[in-house]
């Protein structure tokens, strides 16, 4: 019976949050109002296939693939003021942002977004351009 309220408490947490994926359009929409993208891709990743135009490069992991959790917050710090401010995360095909994204969520951030398929099977595949910085 225990688990059963704290499986609950737990669901009903996240009711409160908003993590949503959005697509290239709603992506492009949320740009132009302003709120912060971070790519959270590697810096190797970045060289290679480039950024989107006006995204912050923050990357979560080291390239070993462990999080830099320390870091990463310092960073956001300057773009994200607090739980409750809107902000965009991508990564390459969506897998880490998701993963990075629910657990803002569970930490509390109450308005997370992702790019539906991350840079490379959401931004690129919709004919988008990227640029290498």
């Amino acid at each position: 019976m225990k688990k059963i309220l704290l499986t609950l408490a737990i669901l009903s947490m996240s009711l409160f949050a908003d993590f949503k994926t959005i697509d290239v359009a709603e992506f492009e929409k949320l740009q132009k109002e302003g709120l912060p993208i971070i790519d959270i891709r590697t810096p190797q990743e970045w060289k290679d296939i480039g950024i989107i135009e006006g995204a912050n490069k923050i990357t979560f992991f080291n390239d070993k693939g462990q999080p830099l959790i320390a870091d990463w917050f310092f960073e956001v710090g300057h773009l994200v003021k607090d739980k409750k401010s809107p902000f965009i995360i991508y990564c390459a095909h969506a897998s880490r942002s998701k993963a990075l994204g629910e657990g803002l969520v569970n930490m509390g951030f109450e308005n997370v977004y992702e790019l539906k398929g991350g840079i490379e099977n959401g931004w690129i595949k919709a004919g988008k351009k990227v640029v290498k910085k």
